[in-house]
């Protein structure tokens, strides 16, 4: 049985759940060689001593949501674009271990030099808010609003979550990049060189930054749904809102409601609410405190000892708080556990299994970003970067 791919009118098979796989379209789904077993014994040993024999040709970056049998072993952690940064900080390394997901990984490419590679040990590890954009829609998209006649007033603005083609589109297009920590900052640049801003991949981040934090209303913004005729929206609509939001999110943060907070809150007297801003509207008017991941780190490293505090980001990194701050109780928002299943992806047995193959002599899962592709996406980091008052560093 086959369905077809909207973006490349290709058809695709529909394979029963656990029965089957199709490399042909499923990036990741096998290793060339011996993948090894999660129950070997001494996988933190073959860690290890990979590790040593790269030596400084590798250098490994591990994000703050990656398994902790993942995060010992990286050189640095942090955030998606503090990683990318730091990878183009070191010249000298051959190779760059991205522990982190597909557009991670690309960004990295993007600022390294042409000598490096970046290895991405499982390729199926993605990002599920990237993928609801997908270069083609947001053309199209482009093109809707030129039927519209905004298209020439519209400044377009990625989050930092998309994939390198996105990137791409929007710096031929007179736009930027953002992260969480600066989201504010690049939107009001971007009102000043247009009257309208097309933001994505994630509404709610959009939709949090430019309401909470910039003063416009609801009725401001607009969805724009990839997956609906004329994408939801009439002419009229298209001229008069401010922020044309695409309908994306992030799978983690999406799942918290208003009633997780509530539910919190009666179930830990005192308990401080603290979210990421790619949480929904209802959910960071409810919080206490709200941040990118950097910020919510920082917030629970300063916190005083005995305090209470609920976060409402990816579960390893919550985890690592309360483990880390023993005098502090720090909770998940949600009862209901929940890990960024692609980040999780990248687990020990394809570290090591990306780590031996360079020791032998083998670069798997190189992420190789195209040279046109390259500098556009280029273009449009650079200008975030060129803001005054710009903290690239977070996200």
């Amino acid at each position: 049985m086959t369905v077809t791919d909207p973006q490349s009118a290709a058809p695709l098979p529909l394979l029963l759940l656990g029965r089957g796989a199709d490399p042909s379209t499923e990036r990741g789904v096998e290793c060339p060689g011996d993948l090894p077993s999660a129950s070997d014994p001494d996988l933190v040993d073959r860690a290890r001593k990979a590790r040593e024999a790269l030596g400084e040709r590798a250098f490994l970056l591990g994000h703050h949501y990656q398994r902790d049998e993942v995060i010992q072993f990286a050189d640095v952690s942090g955030d998606s674009f503090k990683l990318a940064r730091d990878a183009a900080a070191r010249p000298e390394a051959e190779f760059i271990i991205f522990c982190g997901v597909h557009f991670m990984a690309e960004s990295a490419d993007i600022l390294t030099g042409d000598h490096q590679q970046v290895i991405l040990p499982d390729l199926a590890a993605g990002c599920s808010m990237a993928d609801m954009a997908r270069i083609l829609q947001v053309e199209d998209a482009w093109a809707r609003l030129a039927d519209a006649g905004v298209a020439s007033s519209t400044v377009p603005v990625t989050y930092m979550n998309s994939s390198a083609d996105i990137k791409a589109f929007v710096g031929r297009n007179g736009g930027a990049v953002c992260t969480s920590s600066n989201a504010q900052r690049a939107l009001e640049w971007a009102f000043e060189q247009g009257e309208k801003v097309l933001f994505f991949p994630d509404q709610h981040l959009g939709r949090n930054t430019a309401v909470l934090q910039m003063g416009f209303s609801l009725e401001d913004c607009i969805v724009i749904d990839p997956h609906q005729p004329g994408f939801g929206v009439t002419d009229e609509e298209l001229r008069n809102a401010r922020i044309l939001l695409w309908k994306g999110h992030c799978s983690v943060h999406g799942r918290f409601t208003a009633d997780s907070v509530r539910e919190v809150r009666e179930r830990v007297p005192g308990v401080n609410v603290l979210v990421h801003p790619e949480c929904k509207y209802e959910v960071v008017t409810q919080a206490d405190y709200i941040g990118s991941t950097e910020y919510i780190i920082k917030t629970i490293d300063e916190a005083p000892s005995g305090s209470a505090w609920a976060v409402g980001t990816e579960l390893n990194l919550v985890k690592r708080l309360a483990d880390r701050h023993p005098d502090k109780n720090v909770v998940f928002l949600d009862r209901n556990v929940c890990f960024c299943s692609t980040m999780n992806r990248i687990d020990l047995p394809h570290l090591v299994w990306a780590m031996e193959s360079l020791v032998e002599g083998r670069v798997v899962n190189r992420i190789q970003v195209d040279p046109d592709t390259a500098h556009w996406a280029g273009v449009a980091l650079d200008r975030m970067l060129a803001l005054p008052g710009i903290s690239p560093a977070k996200d």
